[in-house]
């Protein structure tokens, strides 16, 4: 008998043997640093000292803080305008390269492109054509137009920024859009147009209430994107921000406080505590939505 039960219970503990490496890495880059983020958040930390605990003095001092409510605004402003185009553009491209006809596989390589393509790269790029002597000022020279200060004018420069994050993700989400129209039946489509309807109407119809789930699952993860943006707007805007830091954003608020031989890392430690639950709240809001809009 003690034999059978201490067989069962090597064999219930199996599992949690193969589990364990993967738990043991979990805990050390994952759980460790978060509990140690959130313990640092109460207190002054710096770079080179261990700080003391001040409870929610980082937190009030956050909303006295200038940079950090311009930063909330840029952040804010970037999720309102990144997240539907990133929803509803790529699913008009997925309907464009769904069909089989010639040469749409070079046509989803493409667009697919930008996102395999380094974010450095990318940038580099598209500061060459925004600068005043760039591609497309030079357009504009050609026509009569003056230059644009797309790199120069802080609102203009965050604006690009979006235009780029939009454009660089369109191939991410596309793939995932013509993997659910696969399986959005085409006899629907066919009776749909046998009873009249338009391309336009059978979009609305057949189309989007069909893959409404991967719209709500795009949505979640170009928000979460779009409010944890850093590369695009610091290797567009710079260290700074762009024109005295009108550009920058909570995670580059967070990078810039928190690194440094004098760096405040309980502040930034707060930062990124503000970040994680607003990114949290915003995931579950939209997913509600989407499961609101499922159940109607």
């Amino acid at each position: 008998m003690r034999q059978s039960r201490g067989a069962a219970t090597h064999w219930a503990a199996s599992p949690w043997l193969f589990l364990l490496p993967g738990l043991a890495v979990i805990a050390v880059f994952n759980l460790y640093p978060f509990l140690a983020t959130v313990w640092q958040s109460f207190t002054d930390a710096r770079t080179l000292l261990p700080g003391h605990w001040v409870g929610l003095r980082n937190f009030q001092d956050m909303l006295h803080d200038d940079q950090f409510w311009t930063a909330l605004r840029n952040s804010a402003l970037y999720v309102a305008l990144v997240v539907p185009c990133t929803v509803l553009l790529p699913l008009l491209l997925a309907l464009l390269v769904q069909p089989r006809v010639r040469f749409v596989g070079f046509f989803r390589a493409a667009f697919y492109t930008p996102v395999v393509a380094s974010v450095v790269v990318v940038a580099l790029i598209w500061n060459w054509m925004l600068d005043d002597r760039g591609l497309i000022n030079g357009i504009l020279h050609a026509l009569g137009a003056g230059p644009v200060p797309f790199l120069g004018n802080g609102w203009l420069l965050l604006f690009s920024a979006m235009a780029l994050t939009v454009w660089k993700g369109l191939g991410y989400y596309m793939i995932i859009y013509l993997a659910a129209l696969a399986n959005v039946p085409r006899e629907l489509h066919e009776a749909a147009s046998v009873d009249g309807a338009g391309a336009v109407r059978r979009f609305l119809s057949i189309t989007v209430p069909s893959v409404r789930s991967t719209m709500v699952l795009v949505g979640a993860l170009s928000s979460v994107a779009a409010f944890k943006v850093f590369s695009e707007v610091f290797l567009m805007a710079g260290p700074t921000g762009g024109p005295a830091g009108q550009d920058t954003t909570l995670v580059m608020l967070v990078e810039r406080t928190g690194t440094g031989l004098s760096g405040r890392v309980g502040y930034a430690s707060a930062l990124s505590l503000v970040v994680f639950v607003i990114t949290l709240v915003l995931m579950l809001l939209v997913l509600r939505a989407g499961r609101g809009e499922g159940e109607r």
